[in-house]
C-alpha cells in the first residue's frame, strides 16, 4: 500500500481523486435513467413489467409482483436459525438507538395570547430500495426500515429485484419481516425508484425513498428528488483511520480492507504520525490481500483510492481528516476521545481498537447509511428525523397582534406587498 507524505498538494490531489467517484460525475447514464423514469410515469405497471423482463429476466404480473406471506415463511426456512437470531438482536439494538432520537411537538404560550410551536408529524408512506443478487445486504434493510418504524410512518413499502426464478434473496425477506415492512414488491433498478416516486397500478406513490443501489438507482433518486424526498445520493464506500504510534498495525490493516472489499471504487486511507506504523500497516495489508477472498477487488480499490498519509503531527492529521470528511472514521490513538472532540466532519466515528467499522455496519445500533464523497460536511446519517416533518404553529390574540400590527404593516409596505399589509390593517380599522 503506497505511503505518501501529507502536504497541501497531496491532500488536494487525493480529494480530487475521491470526488471523481461521485454519482454526479456519471452523466453518461442520465439519459437512460430519464427514459426509464418517463416510461414508468407514462405507462406505469406496463413499463415496470417490461423493464423487469429485460433486466431481471422475470415476467412480472399484477398477481406475482408482491412477495407473499408464503414466500417470507420459505425465506425463514432457508436461513440458519443462528443468523435469524443475530438479525433480531441487531434489529433491537438499532431500534433502541433510534428511539432516543424521537422528538415531541412543542408549544410556547404567553400571557398576552401568543402561541407559537412546532408540530412533529411522521410522513405517511416511506419507500425502501434494497439491491438484489450479490449486493443483497439484510443489514441495510434494518437500517432503512427501523428508523421509519420508530418515527411512526404509517406504511413502509420495499422494492427489490427478483432473480430469473422470481425469488427474492431470503436474507432480505427475513430482515424486512423482522423490521416491519408492510409490503414487498419484486421490482429493482431505476424503474423501482420511478414507480415509488410516481405510483403505478400496483405500487403506491410514497413520500420518501431511502436505500442504496447501483449508479442507475442513484441517478434515478437524484432525478425524482422534488417529487419525493430521498435520503442521499450515495457514493462508493470509504474508511479513514486516524492513528498514532500506539495503534495495532494488524487491526488498522484489517479495518482498511473491510471497506476496500466493497468494490473497486471504495476508498481506504490511513493518516498517521508514525512512519513505523505506516510501514507495518503496508506489510499487513499486503498479507491480508493474499489471504482474503475478494483480493482482486481489494487490490484494485487500494491501487486507485488507497493511501497511507504521513503527517508531521496530530494537528495536521486531524485537519486532513476534517477536509476529507470520510463516511467512516476510526480513531486509534492514545486518547481517542480527546481527538474525537476536534473532529468536525465524519459520517460515523469509531473510537478505540475494539470499535472497528463492521461493528457499526451490523450490530451496534447507529445507522450505517452515511454521507459519502465529502458530504459529511453537511449531511447526517439516516435517522428518525428523515421520516418526520415539522409544521410551524402560530396563534395570536387580538391583544397580542395589536401591539405589533404597525410593525408588520411597515415591513410589508417596505417590500411593496400592500396586500400583505392590508391583511393586518383591516383587523384594526
Amino acid at each position: 500500500m503506497r505511503i505518501v507524505e501529507l502536504s497541501n498538494e497531496t491532500k488536494k490531489s487525493i480529494l480530487n481523486d475521491l470526488l471523481k467517484r461521485s454519482p454526479n460525475n456519471y452523466t453518461e447514464y442520465e439519459s437512460t435513467v430519464n427514459e426509464i423514469i418517463d416510461n414508468v410515469r407514462t405507462t406505469r405497471d406496463q413499463a415496470v413489467f417490461d423493464y423487469t423482463l429485460q433486466f431481471d429476466k422475470f415476467e412480472l404480473t399484477p398477481e406475482n409482483i408482491k412477495v407473499s406471506r408464503a414466500e417470507i415463511d420459505e425465506a425463514y426456512s432457508k436461513l440458519d436459525a443462528k443468523l435469524i437470531e443475530v438479525i433480531r438482536k441487531s434489529a433491537e439494538n438499532i431500534r433502541a438507538f433510534h428511539s432516543k432520537q424521537l422528538r415531541n411537538s412543542w408549544f410556547d404560550s404567553k400571557p398576552d395570547g401568543t402561541i407559537l410551536g412546532m408540530k412533529i408529524t411522521a410522513i405517511e408512506k416511506a419507500g425502501v430500495y434494497v439491491p438484489g443478487g450479490k449486493a443483497a445486504y439484510p443489514s441495510s434493510v434494518l437500517m432503512n426500515v427501523i428508523p421509519a418504524k420508530v418515527a411512526g410512518v404509517d406504511e413502509i413499502i420495499m422494492t427489490t429485484p427478483p432473480g430469473a426464478d422470481g425469488k427474492v434473496n431470503p436474507g432480505t425477506l427475513v430482515a424486512a419481516d423482522i423490521a416491519g415492512v408492510d409490503t414487498i414488491y419484486k421490482v429493482g433498478g431505476a424503474q423501482a425508484i420511478a414507480a415509488m416516486a410516481f405510483g403505478t397500478q400496483s405500487i403506491p406513490k410514497v413520500d420518501k425513498i431511502t436505500g442504496p443501489g447501483n449508479i442507475f438507482v442513484a441517478l434515478a433518486k437524484k432525478a425524482v428528488y422534488g417529487y419525493v424526498s430521498i435520503d442521499s445520493i450515495a457514493g462508493p464506500s470509504e474508511i479513514l483511520v486516524l492513528a498514532d504510534e500506539t495503534a495495532n498495525p494488524r487491526y488498522v490493516a484489517a479495518d482498511l480492507l473491510s471497506q476496500a472489499e466493497h468494490d473497486e471504487l471504495a476508498s481506504a486511507i490511513l493518516i498517521t504520525t508514525s512512519k513505523e506504523l505506516a510501514e507495518k500497516v503496508s506489510v499487513e495489508v499486503d498479507g491480508f490481500v493474499k489471504e482474503l477472498s475478494r483480493s482482486q477487488i481489494m487490490q484494485s480499490s487500494l491501487d486507485n483510492y488507497g493511501y497511507i498519509l504521513l503527517a508531521e503531527n496530530m494537528t495536521e492529521a486531524i485537519a486532513a481528516a476534517n477536509e476529507i470528511a470520510s463516511e467512516h472514521l476510526e480513531i486509534l490513538t492514545r486518547n481517542p476521545f480527546e481527538v474525537m472532540t476536534k473532529i468536525r466532519n465524519a459520517g460515523a466515528i469509531f473510537l478505540g481498537e475494539y470499535a472497528s467499522e463492521p461493528l457499526g455496519d451490523y450490530f451496534a445500533g447507529p445507522n450505517h447509511i452515511l454521507p459519502t464523497n465529502g458530504t459529511a460536511k453537511f449531511f447526517s446519517p439516516v435517522n428518525v428525523d428523515d421520516f418526520i416533518k415539522k409544521t410551524s404553529i402560530i396563534s395570536y390574540s387580538k391583544e397580542a397582534l395589536e401591539k405589533v400590527h404597525k410593525d408588520i404593516e411597515l415591513f410589508a409596505e417596505n417590500e411593496g406587498l400592500t396586500a400583505h399589509a392590508n391583511s393586518i390593517k383591516v383587523r384594526f380599522e
